[in-house]
């Protein structure tokens, strides 16, 4: 596609759609730099689209993000490659081929109106990963109502090929016989920004996520809470659909664990395990909310008053100790488990309608393939080593490779929206110099 040096040094490629990588997108496009953002998803947004409410301040995800999306959905210096993974990188900084396997959607993007008539008309329904397998969608879907680019997309593992979506569409856009493409970029920097993924609570067998229906994850209860989920918002127990009136959020799933390989805190959990505590008290103010943890890290701006604000605005209880095993009442289904309260000495025997687990977070799943193809160092816990944190925080060992997001460890919202600035601004200066280093 670009086939001379002097355009590579106007090209980045940001692999990753999250909120990290569409600010780096953004900042990079608005400097006069064209942008290839791949994303491996049928839609940019990474998880923050699927989130309800941010910490501390209680904003609207969806009304921060979606004008973000349509900013880089209609940037002249952006090109959107969705559904669509790096497969091989050769080359140095100012001077880097990408091949990107762009894969079958089965649509075609330059017809489709996202008008959904497909998706009306198509037979098959299946678990909707969006919203935790707690949902369902059609084989053909988009993944959410703001989904960028708004194309549907058919999961060929579900499609029975009954071909009345092709039917139905009136602008043809439908073609079963798609097969994956490729692409050759030709750039100066990539910008690493892959996002993370959430701990396996099934690795906590005691905790009975997987056996009890009522012992849900930090994920599933923002589906659960979110207008646009699988409940229209409602908050409900799994089981028979009542209303929860005990809820706890049990922290630390998956992190600061040497057994479980996790040893390292992941930063996010406390402060998103007590915004959903205040979600749960807003949804029903007359629940008992707790909160079981280890240690409440309240370390950026304005998180210690949330925290506080939680305790004694919004009565959630807050107990610092270890849960025990969870055991399931057969009659009524609700949970129970002891926890010994490390702050009064006293060995507490709770029971609750409704249990939340906060996972910790880990790399994401395709972290260590790009890191293998790219020769870079990673840390024992998987992320990718940078070069010196306190002079090159941004940089990797291979030249013109950049990290921002959750590439090189967790982050909050706004540290990931920071670093994708800063991963804009180094790349642009790195290629404003002919790339040199």
């Amino acid at each position: 596609m670009v086939d001379t040096n002097n355009d590579a040094l106007k090209s980045i490629l940001v692999v990753g759609g999250g909120v990290a990588g569409m600010q780096a997108a953004l900042d990079a496009a608005n400097q006069g730099y064209r942008v290839y953002l791949v994303e491996k998803n049928p839609s940019i947004g990474g998880r923050m689209a699927a989130l309800d409410k941010t910490f501390p301040t209680l904003d609207c995800s969806a009304c921060i993000l979606t004008p973000r999306l349509s900013e880089v959905a209609r940037h002249p210096n952006i090109e959107l490659l969705t559904y669509s993974e790096v497969e091989h990188v050769q080359g140095t900084l100012g001077d880097m081929r990408v091949r990107v396997r762009r894969k079958a959607r089965f649509v075609d993007e330059t017809k489709c109106s996202g008008c959904g008539d497909c998706a009306r008309e198509c037979p098959v329904e299946v678990p909707n990963e969006f919203d935790e397998g707690l949902g369902f969608r059609k084989a053909i879907y988009v993944m959410f109502p703001q989904s960028t680019p708004n194309v549907y997309t058919i999961d060929s593992s579900a499609c029975i090929r009954c071909k009345r979506c092709v039917r139905v569409c009136e602008r043809g856009a439908i073609d079963l016989d798609m097969q994956d493409s490729t692409v050759e970029l030709h750039v100066g920097v990539i910008i690493l920004s892959t996002g993370y993924r959430l701990f396996d609570v099934r690795k906590y067998p005691r905790y009975g996520y997987g056996r009890y229906p009522n012992v849900i994850t930090a994920m599933e209860f923002e589906r659960l809470i979110n207008a646009a989920g699988p409940t229209n918002g409602h908050l409900i127990r799994l089981t028979d659909g009542a209303v929860p009136k005990r809820i706890a959020f049990i922290q630390c799933v998956g992190a600061r664990d040497v057994k479980k390989g996790v040893p390292n805190c992941s930063r996010v959990c406390c402060m998103y395990g007590v915004k959903n505590a205040v979600m749960a008290r807003e949804h029903d103010p007359d629940a008992e909310v707790s909160v079981y943890y280890a240690d409440i890290r309240a370390f950026g701006k304005g998180f210690e008053e949330f925290y506080e604000m939680a305790r004694s605005r919004f009565g959630v209880n807050f107990v610092k100790g270890r849960v025990g095993e969870i055991i399931e009442d057969p009659e009524t289904q609700n949970l129970r488990f002891e926890v010994e309260d490390t702050l009064s000495g006293r060995i507490l025997n709770v029971e609750h309608d409704l249990v939340v687990l906060c996972p910790g977070l880990q790399p994401a799943d395709d972290l260590h393939r790009l890191a293998e193809m790219l020769g870079l160092r990673t840390s024992e816990d998987g992320y990718v080593e940078i070069r010196d944190a306190l002079t090159a925080p941004l940089e990797t060992d291979h030249p013109g490779v950049l990290v921002c997001g959750c590439a090189d460890g967790p982050k909050d919202i706004p540290d990931s929206v920071t670093a994708g600035s800063a991963a804009a601004m180094r790349a642009t200066i790195l290629l404003s110099s002919g790339g040199a280093k």
